[in-house]
Parts: C-alpha cells; sequence; structure tokens
C-alpha cells in the first residue's frame, strides 16, 4: 500500500487581512522562508496560494520563483474578490464585508479569475493548477470556470462546515454549506460539486474531523434550535491555533485510521510573522508556532509523503 500524502495549504495573502486595512501590506513575504525551511527539513512541499497582493510584491516573487526552481513546492491561486482586479464594488464598504466571489455577476466571476490566473501565470511563467477560493466560497459556475481554465485541483472544501451564517455582502445568502460533502478527495461532478463525477477537476477538501460523536451533536442541534440558535457541528481542523498540536495530530490520526490517501494542512501567510494575524500576535507565539509545526511535522514524517497538490493530481491518477 502506498504512503498517504502530506498536503500543505498556505493561503498567500497580505498582512492581517481579519483587521481590515486600507492599505494592505505584504511584509509577511519576508518571514516565509522559515517556514519553507522547516518543510523541507522533513521534505514536504507546500502549495502557495498565492492571491493579487502577494502575486505583484516583489519580495514574495523573488521566494516564490526560488522555490520552483528548486522543485521544493508549488504556486497555486486564491482570489480574494473585493480586492482582485478588475474592481466592481458590490457593497457600499467592500474592504469591510468583504464578500464572496460568487455573490458578483457571472461576467466578473469571469473576468476576476481569468485576471488572477493569467497574472500568476506570466509572473512565474508556469500553468495554474490547484486553486482555493477566498473566504471558502465556492459554487458550481466557479467549479465549471476552473475546468475550463485548465486547473486540476481545488481545495476549497472544509467538510462539515457550514458558512452559510458568515455574510459577505450583507443582503446576500453567507458562504458555502460543506456539511453534506465528502471528507476525502474526489473527481468533482461540476453540475453538483457535493458529489464525485467524471470531471477532471479533483477536489481535495480540507482535514477536518468533527469534535464529537453523532449522539452528542445530535443533542446539542435540539439544544440550539430551542434556543432559536443555528449552530453547525463543531469540528477540528488541521490547521495551527496556538498549543493544539495534539488536536491537529487526532485529526490527521483519524484520517489516516480512516483510510484516506491524504492529510491537508492550513494555514494563512501572514499567521507567520508576528503581528500578522489575531492568532500569533507577538515573537513568543510564532516561536510556539514553530515548535508546534516540528513536533507535528517530525510525527507526520513517519506516516505520510510530502506532495504538492499539483503531484498530489498525479498520485491520484496512477491509482
Amino acid at each position: 500500500m502506498k504512503k498517504p500524502a502530506f498536503l500543505i495549504s498556505i493561503d498567500t495573502e497580505g498582512d492581517n487581512l481579519w483587521g481590515s486595512p486600507e492599505v494592505i501590506s505584504t511584509e509577511n513575504a519576508k518571514y516565509l522562508q522559515r517556514f519553507q525551511d522547516i518543510c523541507e527539513k522533513y521534505g514536504f512541499k507546500p502549495t502557495y496560494l498565492t492571491n493579487y497582493e502577494m502575486a505583484v510584491s516583489p519580495e514574495y516573487i523573488s521566494f516564490a520563483k526560488g522555490v520552483i526552481e528548486r522543485n521544493q513546492g508549488e504556486v497555486g491561486m486564491h482570489l480574494h474578490a473585493w480586492n482582485s482586479p478588475p474592481i466592481y464594488p458590490l457593497t457600499p464598504d467592500d474592504n469591510r464585508h468583504k464578500p464572496y466571489l460568487i455573490e458578483y455577476p457571472e461576467n466578473v466571476i469571469l473576468e476576476k479569475v481569468t485576471f488572477m490566473t493569467e497574472l500568476l501565470e506570466n509572473t512565474f511563467g508556469i500553468k495554474m493548477l490547484s486553486h482555493r477560493a477566498g473566504r471558502w466560497a465556492f459554487n458550481a459556475y466557479y467549479a465549471k470556470l476552473l475546468h475550463q481554465l485548465g486547473y486540476l485541483v481545488d481545495c476549497s472544501v472544509t467538510p462539515y462546515v457550514d458558512w452559510s451564517g458568515v455574510k459577505g455582502n450583507p443582503q446576500g445568502n453567507g458562504g458555502t454549506d460543506y456539511s453534506q460533502f465528502p471528507d476525502g478527495a474526489y473527481f468533482m461532478d461540476l453540475d453538483n460539486i457535493a458529489k464525485p463525477g467524471s470531471s477532471t477537476l479533483l477536489q481535495v477538501p480540507m482535514s477536518t474531523r468533527l469534535k464529537y460523536g453523532a449522539f452528542h451533536n445530535g443533542f446539542k442541534l435540539i439544544y440550539d434550535r430551542l434556543r432559536g440558535k443555528k449552530r453547525p457541528p463543531s469540528t477540528r481542523w488541521l490547521r495551527p491555533s496556538g498549543n493544539n498540536v495534539t488536536d491537529m495530530k487526532l485529526v490527521a490520526q483519524q484520517c489516516l485510521d480512516e483510510g484516506k490517501d491524504y492529510v491537508e494542512f492550513m494555514l494563512h501567510s501572514s499567521e507567520f510573522m508576528p503581528g500578522g494575524s489575531p492568532t500569533f500576535k507577538d515573537q513568543a507565539a510564532i516561536e510556539q508556532l514553530y515548535q508546534d509545526l516540528d513536533e507535528l511535522f517530525e510525527w507526520l514524517s513517519q506516516r505520510c509523503i510530502g506532495m504538492t497538490m499539483a503531484e498530489f493530481y498525479q498520485y491520484k491518477l496512477m491509482g
């Protein structure tokens, strides 16, 4: 039996976007080499899913070109609709509301996805093969666009998580509900992206697992309804949040015990920089992050083999 893959997906974007800065800086590009070094220490290859401000950052471009030239990672596409050209105001304050790409007219979605794809391909001299939607918002039209443009992998699905209660456009319907989506990789039905189909677009959902069993979740659902609240079941992610290495190992072990052929880790590029995110606010928090990463990566290196998203696609084709 082949070893399962360890996939590292980094949403590569501007500094502390949670704070809705009026001017987006990209200082976090200076902090990516340390993360790249720890990945290479264990033979892992990150996929840097890159958005607009990073795609025009000279420091990031230099870093990413080096990764590509040494075949130690991949650059893919990530799109934040509110500041990715062509600019098309959708709300009274797009910077504050951060509308989802799927809330825009289809012709605007097409223009934005095409622009970002061409920008990245021209900048790095490679075909874009992998993608993650900004704010995890995805639908069938978006999937069909990626397929038409030659993408092979999307990793926007977050199993068990319902984003419909999280608004982009205040007048919109919220994000995508992934509560009934598969929790393993599948080639997508482009008319119903929650189901496997015959397309060549591979969906690689995030490694998320329910915190509690069916009985506990059922009781909690009834309790929330009685209180007039709608909340999705609690989940664990293979994603650092500060001193959660035990939980990350638990998620990975659950996936492996289920016979999954990959586990997928994610973080934002700005989370490697002190003060670049609400989670890792200072140097002490960053040092703890790297201690956790070292422990997690050493543990995973004994169980998995590192691959980029595009490499995992070929791995799936080989069966």
